[in-house]
């Protein structure tokens, strides 16, 4: 039977990455095989990966149009720790769906501002708006990590 893996753990991120990298990626990211990554991922063993490698991993994920699953589980288990210390924004689930709507809206005024011709560098996006932009993808990326938990909680 499958072992289930918490959704914040590094194994759980290494076992998205074995979904999304062939064996030849894996292999040409960090020089050793997916039986390696599949003893990495099994919370039942002392076996654990490098952090370079789990960045090497990363790396490949993301050059294939994928998130990057080590830096996800990372990210996740921050602010699980955070929460610990600091009592959360608002956990409620309707709320943070209804803030994330909100600065979906933002993201998309802000990349049709960036390409309009009359802006700043015309259809091309300037420093400027490429800063906001990111800034607002970012902003996404935590409520997204605030939906998780909320789910999780």
């Amino acid at each position: 039977m499958a072992k289930i893996r918490n959704i914040d753990s590094i194994e759980n991120g290494l076992l998205e990455v074995i979904k999304i990298l062939t064996e030849e990626e894996i292999e040409e990211a960090i020089g050793k095989g997916i039986s390696y990554l599949r003893k990495c991922s099994d919370p039942d063993q002392p076996q654990q990966i490098d952090h370079n490698d789990s960045l090497k991993l990363d790396i490949a994920c993301i050059k294939k149009n994928k998130s990057p699953p080590l830096l996800n589980s990372h990210e996740y288990k921050i602010v699980r720790a955070l929460e610990g210390i600091k009592v959360a924004e608002n956990n409620d689930l309707d709320a943070v769906l209804i803030k994330f709507t909100i600065l979906h809206g933002k993201l998309i005024e802000a990349i049709e501002l960036a390409q309009d011709p009359k802006s700043e560098d015309g259809e091309r996006i300037s420093k400027l708006e490429k800063k906001e932009i990111f800034e607002s993808i970012k902003n996404i990326e935590d409520k997204i990590m605030k939906l998780k938990i909320s789910i999780d909680s």
